[in-house]
């Protein structure tokens, strides 16, 4: 029997448009936030980078807790859409901040006005909407196939904002002044077509009720439903919630891939200064995003053709990867042999590898979800979709300081003409390496991940036992 349909073609897409506003923050900050820093601000990456990791203690209390008061949020709106609406109103306002230090600070103050705007940002406001933009594909459909289209289109959506923002930032710099005016400027322009997105996304769709959400079958009796509705509506302490949590090794898995992801994406957003000091030409960031990106859309607009045709998400992810490693590998060859095309045509060999990862991960994280409601009878969907922003901002932050640390060790020196030897070294590091292996690790990871068989196999001992409890009963 084929699933039930939720979704029209128009909440699909208003659903996807939402990431457009997650990633004008995410690759505002992700790609350009360290140069503005060092190279703006005269700040020193490593400081940077440690105030960065301090940063990040943070994050890890606030995902837990947006995620649980998430599950406990009842509203007319539903329990995701509210947090996803206004909390984006904190990120215009720190996302403007972060790129504004005033010039005439002094250092110390300099550094102060930034840790204070970038963990806002990051740990009250961008999770709280992240978390809830995530839930929502757990909460607006219970069908597989929609949440795989779903997160297709986000992702086109993510990446698709991505490379606009790598191509048109440092030049819309220079034109909007240049310095500190020219990056206060873009960083409003961007804030605010992120919060008209925004909106739009959030009223595009609506969420299930829980009566809905905990529906199992048409067979079911109106007993069994009102059970499961009453399980779902439950509000479990959050000992309860997070013990359910840990104990899920798919939830802990796609915690750790989510963190390498970033850190692969914090890391080659480094390219800025690969292009400018190695390759001479910063505009480039904008060309190999080209190369990195549009694989990628493509790839998600294939991915849910390529899921059902191939053998669902495990199978076809353990492929993409394969393919992804070997054109990282290719890159690093063509780099260090010269060879500008080839690292393109790498790039972008790898990007398609990684799309299909890209365009599940989101109903992983469902299927996940749906493997600890199967096991226990018991629904924590927010905390469970807390690893979405978890990841992205542990891992982001972990790769951006990480790369803080790695120039300051090289002997860095910001606007020089000509970089020491041990600084281009380490940019060739930093660019091509570190993907490289990250990529390695996902590979590994993911032939772990294949919880689509272990909740096919639930669900069939579930249908085993209920034949068994009616004739008990009749009994």
């Amino acid at each position: 029997m084929s699933e039930k349909k939720y979704l029209k073609w128009y909440n699909k897409v208003g659903y996807g448009s939402g990431d457009v506003a997650g990633n004008v923050v995410y690759a505002l900050l992700s790609a350009f936030v360290m140069i503005y820093l060092t190279d703006t601000a005269g700040l020193n990456p490593g400081i940077i980078g440690t105030l960065m990791m301090l940063s990040k203690f943070f994050d890890g209390f606030s995902d837990i807790i947006f995620g649980t008061l998430l599950d406990r949020t009842r509203t007319r709106m539903g329990k995701a859409r509210p947090w996803m609406l206004w909390a984006f109103v904190g990120c215009v306002i720190t996302l403007i901040a972060v790129f504004a230090i005033p010039p005439s600070m002094g250092d110390t103050a300099k550094y102060a006005w930034f840790f204070i705007a970038y963990t806002l940002l990051n740990s009250v406001f961008y999770t709280a909407n992240n978390i809830a933009y995530s839930s929502l594909t757990a909460l607006i459909t219970k069908n597989s196939s929609e949440r795989v289209q779903m997160g297709s289109i986000r992702f086109m959506f993510a990446f698709g904002t991505s490379l606009l923002i790598q191509t048109f930032t440092v030049k819309g710099v220079e034109l909007l002044g240049g310095g500190a005016e020219g990056w206060r400027t873009i960083a409003i322009i961007y804030a605010l077509i992120g919060l008209a997105v925004n909106t739009l996304s959030v009223m595009s769709v609506r969420e299930l009720s829980p009566e809905e959400l905990a529906e199992r079958s048409e067979d079911e009796s109106e007993e069994e439903k009102a059970a499961a509705a009453a399980a779902a509506a439950d509000k479990l302490p959050f000992k309860e919630s997070f013990k359910l949590l840990v104990s899920n090794k798919y939830y802990l898995i796609i915690l750790v891939v989510f963190l390498l992801t970033q850190i692969f994406t914090a890391t080659l957003n480094m390219g800025i200064y690969f292009m400018t000091y190695i390759l001479g030409d910063a505009n480039l960031l904008g060309v190999f995003a080209w190369a990195i990106n549009i694989p990628l859309i493509v790839g998600l607009l294939v991915t849910p053709w390529v899921v059902s045709r191939f053998g669902g998400m495990y199978h076809v992810n353990i492929v993409g990867y394969i393919i992804a490693v070997a054109g990282r590998l290719g890159v690093v060859a063509a780099a260090y042999a010269g060879n500008l095309p080839l690292m393109l045509v790498f790039s972008g060999i790898a990007s398609i590898g990684m799309s299909p990862l890209q365009g599940t991960v989101n109903a992983l994280i469902a299927e996940a979800s749906e493997h600890t409601f199967l096991r226990s009878g018991k629904r924590i969907d927010g905390l469970m979709f807390s690893c979405t922003s978890l990841g992205v901002k542990i891992g982001g932050g972990l790769g951006t300081a990480l790369a803080g640390w790695l120039l300051a060790m090289s002997g860095y020196v910001a606007n020089a003409p000509v970089q020491p030897a041990s600084a281009i070294n380490m940019l060739y590091f930093m660019y091509l390496w570190i993907p490289a292996i990250v990529n390695g690790i996902i590979l590994f990871l993911l032939s772990r991940l294949d919880v689509e068989k272990a909740n096919n196999r639930l669900r069939a001992e579930d249908e085993l036992e209920q034949p068994v409890a009616v004739e008990s009963a009749q009994q």
